[in-house]
């Protein structure tokens, strides 16, 4: 099995495109199998979603409709809400496997692989990228 770690920065945004590195990690490994990426936080998740087209805004405001950042949480250090961010991963798996064809990602015409971080106290993360050969 091939395996590689790569940091995201999140600053600024909860919503970053990670489908180039993938598809570039699958590139390298070739021939068939999966890719499976996985973020090692208790405040983030990985998901397959439309980007550019409204979508992340949209995101922010479900995730604040579900997660709401005030103090109703029994979950309380860091910034106020940040015990939502703990309960994100429950809604948003840390990690996904998708198919690989002969080192291409095998992806919907509008799917992006995308970290989501609703955690705005941390904005330095890793994710783990890593191939099973078919």
């Amino acid at each position: 099995m091939r395996s590689e770690t790569i940091r995201v920065n999140t600053r600024d945004r909860r919503v970053s495109d990670l489908t180039d590195r993938v598809r570039a990690f699958a590139r390298e490994a070739g021939g068939d199998g999966l890719v499976h990426v996985f973020a090692p936080h208790a405040t983030a998740g990985l998901a397959l979603m439309e980007t550019g087209s409204g979508s992340e805004a949209d995101l922010d405001e479900l995730l604040a409709r579900l997660l709401p950042r005030d103090d109703r949480y029994i979950h309380r250090h860091g910034s106020e809400g940040h015990g939502g961010d703990h309960l994100f991963p429950v809604l948003v798996a840390p990690s996904l496997t998708v198919p690989v064809f002969d080192g291409q990602v095998q992806l919907g015409t509008w799917q992006s692989v995308v970290l989501i971080d609703a955690n705005r106290d941390n904005d330095e993360r890793t994710v783990r990228l890593s191939f099973v050969p078919a």
